[in-house]
């Protein structure tokens, strides 16, 4: 392999490894000016998006282990890796393949877990680590929240009482 090709093999698998997750896509026909919007909104959510020549990714797959990425690389592909929430990312890639109409997504692994074009759009679904946080937050303080309630409920109770007697002496 020439020096410039082990080059790019080496900078692809430091991307890969560093990264949760690898997504595959078919760019097609994307112009420059396309493609460096997809960039700018994959850098907002804390992801790359770099054209990789397959024989390239080919080799990294045979490299790394994972002969089931080899099934996506067929047609012009694309990698997208990062160090950012795969869901923001799955998010990020469905709304701009739904305004655009590429890229064209293939395949992905997240973790050692292969997915599928479906399992990718499913992730685009799910809520961020924020939100599912926020939930989980409000599901543990519910009780806490209820006790309080109930409680200054029972202290509003015992001051109506007093009040009463209070009225009633006075009238008395």
């Amino acid at each position: 392999m020439r020096s410039e090709k082990a080059s790019m093999l080496s900078e692809m698998r430091g991307r890969v490894e560093s990264s949760g997750y690898v997504i595959l896509a078919d760019f097609g026909s994307m112009d420059v000016a396309t493609t460096q919007e997809l960039r700018t909104r994959l850098r907002e959510v804390d992801a790359e998006f770099h054209v990789v020549k397959n024989r390239i990714f080919q080799h990294l797959t045979a490299e790394i282990g994972d002969e089931e990425l080899k099934s996506g690389l067929n047609g012009r592909t694309a990698v997208v890796t990062g160090r950012g929430e795969v869901t923001e990312v799955a998010k990020a890639l469905k709304a701009f393949t739904k305004e655009k109409k590429f890229p064209e997504v293939k395949m992905g692994a997240l973790d050692g877990a292969h997915l599928t074009e479906k399992d990718i759009e499913s992730l685009a679904e799910l809520p961020s680590k924020d939100e599912m946080r926020a939930k989980l937050l409000g599901t543990l303080l519910a009780p806490m929240s209820q006790t309080v309630g109930v409680l200054n409920q029972k202290v509003c109770t015992l001051l109506y009482v007093l009040k009463a007697i209070e009225t009633k002496k006075s009238e008395g």
